[in-house]
C-alpha cells in the first residue's frame, strides 16, 4: 500500500514563524504544491480546477446552477444516489461483427447507449473503411435508422452481422464525400492548425517521444538505454544561458512533410450540370490532376464517380472508355493512379498511427502565435467554403442557416430530472454553444472585414448594424450617445464583457422559465463586437413596445411585469441580488428585481427574455467617484476613489460570494459570542469570553468593518446551515442550497476562525497577519448551488496548517463551543417559523443579523441593491434607511477587496499556494479571488512595499509584463482603427518595432503608390470606423509610443512606469522581450513568423511586414458546465484525500465517463481528470497506465490550451516523471528540457517552479551519470529555492542534500559535506535532532566523512610511497535508478510508504473516527502523531 505524507510527518506545525512563507514548515504545502496543478498553473488545487474553464472565464459560472432534480444532495448521500443512476445507465458494452464490401469482417465493441451514427463514424475513421461515407447498415436487411440508439433496435446483439451497404448519391452526400477525401488526404498536414479554422490546433508531444509512448515503452525496455543517451541539452536551455531563441517552440515534425496523393482536386468549371445530364443523374464534375500529371474530369454521379470525356475546354459528359465506375472516389483514383495507391494508403497507416487526441477537434478555436511560412495549395473545399456561409459541419449547402436562438432556448428546456436526461441536457447546451460560439466569430471577422451589408447602411460605420446567419452584431462605440453619462466609447467597450458576465451567471442559476441571448464577444483588427442570438419577433417593433420589465433610458422611464418579478426573485439569492422600488417618470413606485438596465422582453415563442445585464453585480466604488461618498480608510490610505475611464466597474462575482462568506462568518462568531456570554451570565460559572474574543465589533455597530480576514471555513463541515427562509425543509442541512452563504469549500483552514478581529483595519503591508486564504474558488467549487462538501471534507488535517498562527489555534478552540450552538440555532430559526425558540435566543441572531448587514432579521442573508450609485436611478424617500445601509455594504465590500483579498493574495504567492506564470494565469488568480485586473497596479505597489518583496519577485515582473502589454494592447486597439486592410501587415509589423525594437528611427513601409492614390479617389463609403487619413498610423516612433504606455499606466493602472523607453524598463524590471512580444500577441490577436528576431540591433528593425502573418480575434464567450461530472469529480478527490484510493479512482474514472458524455473527447476538465487519473494509477504502482493517461493530459493540455500554456508546461513535468519509473530515461529527459525551454520562453528562469524543473532534470542526470550537467541544474534549483523559499527552508535543506549526492558521486567529498551541513544544520534548526530526516542526514554525513578520510589515507599513500603502494579500492557509488526514482518522487511531492493489511484496516479506523468526531464537534482535528501518515496520498 502507498500513501503519500509530507516530506516530514506533521508534528512540528509552527517552528518557525518568522517568515511567513515557511511558517508552515511541514512539506506538506511545499511538496503538494507542484502535485496536481490545475489547469491555470496557480495552485489553487485541484478541486476547483474543473472551474477554469478558458482563460478568464471565472469559476462563478458554477454558482448555483442545480434546480431541482437529484444529484443535489451533500457529497456522501448524494454520491449514493448518484452511483445508483449510474449503474442504470452503464449498461455492459458488446461486441458486433461489420461485414464491409471489399474487407474482412471485423469485431466492433459497441456500447448501448451509442446512436447507430457513431458507427458510421467510426467506419469513416478506419483506415480500411475510411473511404467510405454514403453507406447504410443494414442487420437482416433491415436498414437501421442513423440516429437510434443500439439499444432501441430489435435483434441487436452480442455477435450480430451489421452489413455496410453502398447508397446512391444525392449533391450532399457527393459533397460530403468529396469534403471527407480531401480532409483524409491533409489528414497530417497543420496547415488548418497554424491557421486556426475548423477548431485544430497543434500539438509536439509526439516530437519528443518519438510516437506513442505506450508502444515504444514495450520496444525500448529491452536492455539498458545507458549507453545510446546523448544527455547534453541545447545550449540555450542550460541555466544562466541568456538567449531565448523562438524557433524551437514548433520543432519540425517529420511526419508532416505530406505524401503527396494529388497534384489538383477541384470543382470543374462546367459545374453545375445541365438539365439534360441532371436527368442521367450527374450530381457534379471534379477536375483532377494525378501525381503522373494526369489531367482527368470525373463525374460524380447517383450511382458512384467515373472519368468523363470533358477537357477544360470542351463539355462532353459521356463515360470515357474504360470509365472505371466506382462508388467511392478513392477506388477510382487508384485505379488510374498507382502514385495516388501507394501514397495514399501510406498516408491512411500513418493516420490512423498517430494519437487520436492529436486529431479530433477542440470544442473551441485555439490560435497559435507562431507559425512557419506555409505553401498555399490548391484546395477546392476551402475555396468552396470562403464562398458559402458554411457553419457546422451539417451544412454543405449554401442558404440553410440554424436558428440560433431556438437550439440555445430549447437545448435549455430539455428535462433534467434523472442523470441520463442531465447528461442528454449538457451535452446539447455544451454543443450548441460551441458551435454558436465558432459561427459568431467566422461572422464578426466577416463584419470587420466588411462581407456583410449592415442592416442601416444609411447611417455612419460606427452605428452600423448586422445581421448574418441569424446572429445580430453590433459594435463597441457608443452610439446615439447611449452611454455619455457613464463614459461614452470607453463605457460602451466595457458593457459587452460585463453584460457577457451576466449572461453567464443567470446561465449557470439556470432557472426554468428565464431565458438569456447567446452572447459572444470578438475583439478583431482593434473592434469590439459583440454577437447575439436574436428574440423571435424584435426586429418587426419598436424597442420601446417590447420592453415589458427594466428601463431603456437607464433609470429615467421604468416599467415591472409581475411575472419576470417571479422568475427573477429565484435568481436574486444565488446572485444576491435584492428587491427593490425606484420611481419612474411619473413619481410611482416600480419594484424590481435586478438592475434598471436589465430590460424584459416577451419573444413571439412567448418566452421571457432577458437582456442588457451589463449591471447584474454592484459597483465597485473603488472606481467610482461619487460626490458627497466617504470610502473607508482602508480604501483612502491606498488613493481610492480613483476616477476610472468609464462608471460600469462593477465587482466580480467571486468578490461577492467571498465577502458573504467572510460576513457569514462574523454572524456566526457574534452569535457563538452572544450566546456564550448569556450562558455565563446565567451559571455565573464560566468567565466570560477569553482571549480578547469580546473585542469583537459591537453588535451594535452596523457594519463592522470588513477587514477580519476573510476566511472561508469556519470548520470543516461546510456550512450548509445557512439560514435561509425556506421552511419546506426541516433541517437546513440537506438540499437547501443556502446560496446566500456558499459554503466554504476550498480546502482552506479548519481552524479558521478570524485571527484579526478588532482590529479595525490591519496595517496593509503586514503580510504576515496571516490573512487566510480567502480563496475565491472556495464558493466558485459550488458547481451548482449544490454544495459539495467533499472538497472541505478532507482529512482536515493539511488543510489546519495551512495558516497556524499560534494565536489561531487557540481562538478558534475558545469559540467553538459557541460556534456549534449558534449553527443549531440559525438552522432551527430558518427551519421553523421559530416560534419555539425563545426571545433571548431569537434577539441573539437579530443582534447578529444586524451587525453583519443581513437583509433579513431572523436569518444570515446578504444581498446588494445594484442600483445604487446608477445616475438616473431614484427611489423612495421612505426606503431611505435601507438604501443608506446598502450603501455601507457596498463601502465594505470596496474596502473587503483591498484590506483582505489583496493581501490574501499576495500571501498565497508568498507561500507558494499560488503561483502565476504568465499573464493569463496571474489574471485567473486574481480573478479567482475577486480582484479585477484593474487594481493590478495597486497589488503591485502593494507588493513592492511588502517585506518580504524578493519572494514575489518573480509575481513583480510577471505583473509589470502584464501591464505594460495590457497598456500597449489598448493603444494597439485604437491604432487599428484607422488602418485599412491593404497596409494591415506594415503597421502591425510597424507598432511592434515602436514597441518592442530598440531600433530608435523605425520607419514605417507604406504600401506602393499608385494602390493607394487610386484607393483615395473612390470615396471609401463603407469600411473603416473613425476613417481620416489612412496613413497616420505611418508617423507613431518608439518614443511617442513608449510615452503614451507610460501615461496609459498611469491614468488607467495608477501605477508608475520606471525608465525612458522599453530597453530601460527591460532593463529595470528583468524583463525578457521575447515574453513581452509572446504577451502582446497573444493578447491582440497577432500571429507571427517563427524565426529569430534580432530586437536589440540599433541598425536595423526587428520585424519586416512579410513577419506579420495574420490577426485573429479573441473570443470571450459562455463556457457550459457538466455539473453531475464535476461532482463526481469532486467526490473521487474527496475520498482520495481521505486514503480509499481505490474508490477515489473509481468515482474519477466513473466523472471522466460523465465529462466526455458532455464535453466529448477533448476539454479543459478532462484534462484535469486525466491528469488526477495518472497520479492515482502511479501511487497504486500501476507506472504503464500513468503514462498512458498522462500522455492524453499532456496531448489534450496542448491542443485545448496552447502548446506553451504553463498548464502544458506542468503536465510535461509529470510525464517526464512517469517516464522515467517507466524506465525510458532519454524520453523523460527530452520532456524536461521541452518544459524547461517553454518556461524560460514563459516567464524566464527566475521563478519558484523553475526550481522544481531544475531538481527534476539534475536528477535524472545524476541518475545516468551526467555529473557536471547535473551540477548545473542543481546548483541553480538551490538557487532558487533559496531565494523563494528562504534559506532555512526545508526545501533548501532538500536541495542541499541532492547536490551532495552528486558531489559525493564525483568523489569530492568536501564539496559533499559541505552542502549536507548545511541541510544538516536546517533540519536540526526546523524539525529538531530527533526526527527521521535529521537523523538520515547526520547518518549520511558520517558516511561522507568515512569516505573523505578513506580517500585522504589512500592520497598520502600515494604521496609517501609513490607508484608501490598499496591502495584501497575507494567506493564510487553511480546512484541506482531506483535511489533516484525515490528522490524524484520526493520532490514532486509523492512518497510511498509500504504499509501491511493491518496498519491499513488502523488507517482506515482512524480517519472514519475523524471523521465521526468532526461530525460531533465540528470542532478542529487532533493534529496527527509523528507515525500516522495521515495525509493520504495525493494531491493538492
Amino acid at each position: 500500500m502507498v500513501s503519500k505524507t509530507d516530506d516530514i510527518p506533521a508534528s512540528v506545525p509552527n517552528c518557525n514563524s518568522v517568515d511567513p512563507a515557511e511558517g508552515e514548515t511541514p512539506d506538506s504545502k511545499e511538496s503538494t504544491k507542484t502535485v496536481l496543478k490545475d489547469p491555470c498553473g496557480c495552485a489553487h488545487s485541484a478541486d476547483t480546477t474543473m472551474m477554469n474553464g478558458n482563460g478568464a472565464h471565472d469559476h462563478s459560472e458554477e454558482a448555483d446552477s442545480k434546480p431541482e432534480g437529484g444529484s443535489g444532495a451533500d457529497a456522501d448521500p448524494g454520491e449514493e444516489t448518484n452511483e445508483q443512476e449510474v449503474i442504470v445507465i452503464q449498461d455492459t458494452g458488446f461486441t458486433v461483427k461489420i461485414q464491409a464490401p471489399g474487407t474482412e469482417p471485423f469485431d466492433l465493441q459497441v456500447s448501448p447507449q451509442e446512436m447507430v451514427q457513431e458507427i458510421h463514424q467510426v467506419l469513416m475513421d478506419r483506415e480500411d473503411t475510411c473511404h467510405r461515407t454514403c453507406f447504410s447498415l443494414q442487420l437482416d436487411g433491415n436498414v437501421l435508422d442513423n440516429f437510434a440508439e443500439l439499444k432501441s433496435i430489435e435483434g441487436l446483439q452480442e455477435g450480430s452481422v451489421l452489413k455496410v451497404v453502398e447508397e446512391p448519391y444525392t449533391v450532399r452526400e457527393a459533397r460530403i464525400h468529396v469534403r471527407h477525401i480531401r480532409d483524409l488526404l491533409k489528414s497530417m498536414d497543420p496547415s488548418d492548425a497554424y491557421n486556426g479554422v475548423d477548431c485544430n490546433s497543434l500539438s509536439f508531444l509526439s516530437v519528443f517521444t518519438d510516437g506513442d509512448l505506450g508502444d515504444s515503452g514495450k520496444r525500448k525496455k529491452k536492455g539498458s538505454e545507458l549507453e545510446q543517451i546523448d544527455c547534453t541539452p541545447p545550449e540555450h536551455i542550460l541555466p544562466g544561458s541568456k538567449e531565448r531563441p523562438i524557433v524551437p517552440l514548433q520543432p519540425q515534425n517529420k511526419d508532416w512533410k505530406p505524401l503527396q496523393c494529388l497534384k489538383v482536386l477541384t470543382m470543374s468549371g462546367w459545374n453545375p450540370p445541365p438539365g439534360n445530364r441532371k436527368m442521367h443523374g450527374d450530381l457534379m464534375y471534379l477536375y483532377i490532376v494525378t501525381v503522373e500529371e494526369r489531367h482527368v474530369s470525373i463525374t460524380a454521379s447517383t450511382r458512384g464517380f467515373y472519368l468523363n470525356q470533358s477537357t477544360t475546354y470542351s463539355f462532353n459528359p459521356k463515360p470515357a472508355s474504360p470509365s472505371f465506375l466506382s462508388h467511392s472516389l478513392v477506388e477510382l483514383l487508384s485505379q488510374i493512379s498507382p502514385a495516388f495507391k501507394k501514397n495514399f494508403t501510406a498516408l491512411q497507416k500513418k493516420r490512423v498511427q498517430r494519437h487520436p487526441f492529436e486529431r479530433i477537434a477542440t470544442p473551441f478555436q485555439v490560435y497559435s502565435w507562431t507559425a512557419p511560412q506555409i505553401d498555399h495549395a490548391m484546395d477546392c473545399v476551402r475555396a468552396e467554403d470562403a464562398y458559402t456561409s458554411r457553419l457546422g459541419y451539417e451544412e454543405h449547402i449554401p442558404g440553410q442557416t440554424r436558428d440560433w436562438n431556438e437550439e440555445l432556448q430549447t437545448t435549455r428546456e430539455l428535462p433534467r430530472k434523472n442523470l441520463p436526461e442531465r447528461l442528454l441536457r449538457e451535452r446539447a447546451i455544451f454543443k450548441v454553444h460551441s458551435d454558436f460560439a465558432a459561427a459568431a466569430t467566422r461572422g464578426a471577422m466577416a463584419v470587420i472585414d466588411g462581407n456583410v451589408m449592415a442592416i442601416n447602411p444609411g447611417e455612419e460605420t460606427r452605428m452600423q448594424m448586422f445581421i448574418w446567419n441569424n446572429i445580430f452584431f453590433s459594435l463597441g462605440f457608443d452610439v446615439r450617445d447611449h452611454y455619455r453619462e457613464l463614459g461614452g466609447d470607453a463605457a460602451a467597450h466595457a458593457a459587452p464583457t460585463n453584460d457577457l458576465n451576466g449572461v453567464r451567471a443567470y446561465g449557470a442559476v439556470d432557472v426554468e422559465g428565464l431565458y438569456t441571448l447567446g452572447t459572444v464577444v470578438v475583439d478583431y483588427r482593434g473592434y469590439r463586437v459583440t454577437a447575439q442570438s436574436i428574440i423571435p419577433g424584435i426586429l418587426e417593433r419598436e424597442q420601446e413596445q417590447s420592453v415589458i420589465y427594466g428601463s431603456i433610458d437607464f433609470g429615467k422611464t421604468v416599467v415591472s411585469h409581475p411575472k419576470y418579478l417571479e422568475l427573477l426573485e429565484k435568481t436574486s439569492r444565488p446572485l444576491k441580488v435584492q428587491r427593490h422600488s425606484v420611481l419612474n417618470e411619473k413619481e410611482a413606485p416600480v419594484e424590481l428585481c435586478s438592475s434598471v438596465e436589465c430590460k424584459g422582453i416577451i419573444g413571439n415563442d412567448g418566452r421571457h427574455y432577458i437582456l442588457d445585464l451589463l449591471r447584474t453585480f454592484p459597483p465597485d466604488l473603488n472606481f467610482l467617484t461619487v460626490e458627497g461618498e466617504e470610502l473607508p480608510p482602508e480604501c483612502q490610505r491606498l488613493g481610492f476613489p480613483r476616477a476610472h475611464r468609464h462608471r460600469l466597474a462593477c465587482l466580480r462575482q467571486e468578490l461577492i460570494e467571498a465577502f458573504v462568506e467572510h460576513r457569514y462568518l462574523l454572524f456566526m462568531k457574534m452569535a457563538a459570542l452572544q450566546l456564550m456570554q448569556q450562558k455565563a451570565n446565567k451559571d455565573n460559572k464560566v468567565p466570560a469570553v477569553t482571549d480578547g474574543t469580546n473585542a469583537e465589533p459591537e453588535p451594535t455597530n452596523a457594519t463592522p468593518t470588513p477587514t477580519e480576514n476573510a476566511t472561508p471555513a469556519a470548520s470543516t463541515e461546510p456550512t450548509n446551515s445557512t439560514p435561509s427562509e425556506s421552511t419546506d425543509t426541516p433541517t437546513a442541512e440537506t438540499n437547501q442550497t443556502p446560496e446566500s452563504a456558499q459554503p466554504p469549500e476550498a480546502p482552506t483552514d479548519d481552524t479558521t476562525t478570524t485571527t484579526t478581529t478588532n482590529a479595525e483595519a490591519p496595517d496593509t503591508d503586514t503580510t504576515a497577519t496571516p490573512q487566510d486564504n480567502t480563496e475565491v474558488p472556495a464558493t466558485a467549487v459550488t458547481t451548482n448551488g449544490t454544495p459539495e462538501p467533499a472538497v472541505a471534507a478532507v482529512d482536515g488535517h493539511q488543510a489546519s496548517r495551512e495558516c497556524e498562527s499560534p494565536l489561531e489555534g487557540k481562538e478558534a478552540e475558545e469559540s467553538i463551543p459557541g460556534l456549534a450552538q449558534a449553527k443549531e440555532l440559525a438552522e432551527s430559526l430558518a427551519a421553523e417559523d421559530g416560534s419555539s425558540i425563545d426571545p433571548k435566543s431569537r434577539e441573539v441572531v437579530l443582534n447578529a443579523c444586524k451587525a453583519v448587514g443581513s437583509i433579513s432579521d431572523t436569518s444570515f442573508d446578504i444581498r446588494f441593491n445594484p442600483d445604487i450609485f446608477s445616475p438616473g436611478v431614484r427611489f423612495l424617500d421612505s426606503s431611505a434607511d435601507a438604501i443608506q445601509k446598502q450603501k455601507q455594504l457596498l463601502k465594505d465590500a470596496a474596502a473587503f477587496l483591498v484590506s483582505c483579498q489583496i493581501p490574501s493574495l499576495v500571501k498565497d504567492c508568498l507561500d507558494h499556494s499560488a503561483l502565476p506564470m504568465d499573464g493569463a494565469t496571474l489574471t485567473e488568480a486574481f480573478h479567482q479571488r475577486g480582484i479585477n485586473i484593474r487594481y493590478l497596479g495597486t497589488v503591485l505597489e502593494f507588493v513592492d512595499k511588502t517585506p518580504a518583496k524578493t519572494q514575489l519577485e518573480y509575481f513583480y515582473r510577471i505583473g509589470v509584463t502584464e501591464l505594460i502589454t495590457r497598456c500597449a494592447k489598448h493603444i494597439f486597439k485604437t491604432y487599428l482603427q484607422g488602418v485599412e486592410l491593404s497596409a494591415l501587415s506594415a503597421a502591425v509589423s510597424h507598432f511592434l518595432n515602436c514597441f518592442l525594437s530598440s531600433y530608435p528611427d523605425a520607419v514605417a513601409h507604406l504600401p506602393a503608390d499608385e494602390l493607394v492614390s487610386r484607393r483615395k479617389n473612390r470615396k471609401r463609403r463603407n469600411r473603416v470606423p473613425g476613417g481620416g487619413d489612412n496613413t497616420t498610423w505611418s508617423s507613431l516612433t518608439p518614443a511617442e509610443l513608449w510615452k503614451n504606455i507610460v501615461s496609459e499606466a498611469q491614468t488607467y493602472y495608477h501605477f508608475t512606469l520606471q525608465g525612458e523607453s522599453v530597453d530601460q524598463a527591460v532593463e529595470k524590471y528583468g524583463l525578457q522581450k521575447i515574453t513581452l512580444l509572446r504577451e502582446i500577441s497573444v493578447k491582440a490577436g497577432i500571429q507571427i513568423l517563427i524565426k529569430e528576431y534580432n530586437f536589440d540591433s540599433r541598425h536595423k528593425p526587428a520585424f519586416t511586414e512579410e513577419d506579420i502573418l495574420n490577426i485573429f480575434p479573441v473570443v470571450k464567450h459562455v463556457n457550459p458546465k457538466a455539473s453531475d461530472a464535476f461532482h463526481f469529480f469532486q467526490s473521487g478527490q474527496a475520498k482520495v484525500q481521505q486514503g480509499f484510493l481505490k474508490e477515489g479512482c473509481e468515482l474519477i474514472n466513473e466523472a471522466l465517463n460523465l465529462f466526455n458524455n458532455v464535453y466529448g473527447a477533448m476539454h479543459m476538465e478532462i484534462c484535469a481528470c486525466l491528469r488526477l487519473l495518472a497520479r492515482l494509477n502511479y501511487i497504486m504502482g500501476d507506472h504503464p497506465e500513468a503514462l498512458n493517461n498522462q500522455q492524453k493530459a499532456v496531448l489534450m493540455s496542448e491542443r485545448v490550451l496552447g502548446i506553451e500554456h504553463p498548464n502544458t508546461i506542468q503536465e510535461y513535468m509529470h510525464l517526464a516523471l512517469y517516464c522515467f519509473a517507466n524506465g525510458q530515461l532519454s524520453t523523460a529527459l527530452k520532456l524536461l528540457y521541452r518544459a524547461r525551454y517553454l518556461m524560460l520562453m514563459v516567464c524566464g528562469e527566475d521563478h519558484p517552479e523553475m526550481a522544481l524543473l531544475d531538481s527534476n532534470i539534475g536528477l535524472v542526470l545524476h541518475g545516468v551519470m551526467e555529473y557536471d550537467l547535473s551540477l548545473r541544474f542543481l546548483e541553480n534549483a538551490l538557487a532558487i529555492n533559496s531565494k523563494y523559499h528562504g534559506p532555512r527552508s526545508l526545501k533548501v535543506a532538500l536541495s542541499h542534500h541532492l547536490v551532495a549526492r552528486v558531489y559525493e558521486s564525483k568523489a569530492e567529498f568536501r564539496s559533499a559535506l559541505q552542502h549536507e551541513k548545511e541541510g544538516y544544520t536546517i533540519y536540526k534548526n526546523q524539525v529538531g535532532e530527533t526526527h527521521e530526516k535529521t537523523k538520515e542526514s547526520s547518518e549520511y554525513l558520517k558516511y561522507l566523512t568515512q569516505q573523505a578520510v578513506a580517500l585522504q589515507r589512500t592520497m598520502n599513500e600515494i604521496y609517501k610511497n609513490g607508484s608501490n603502494a598499496s591502495i584501497m579500492p575507494l567506493k564510487f557509488t553511480a546512484p541506482s535508478m531506483a535511489s533516484v526514482l525515490e528522490q524524484l518522487n520526493i520532490i514532486n511531492g509523492i512518497i510511498f510508504i509500504p504499509l501491511s493489511q493491518k496498519d491499513l484496516e488502523n488507517l482506515k479506523a482512524e480517519v472514519q473516527r475523524r471523521q465521526m468526531l468532526q461530525e460531533a464537534t465540528k470542532s478542529e482535528e487532533p493534529e496527527p502523531s509523528d507515525d500516522t501518515p495521515t495525509d493520504m496520498p495525493v494531491d493538492d
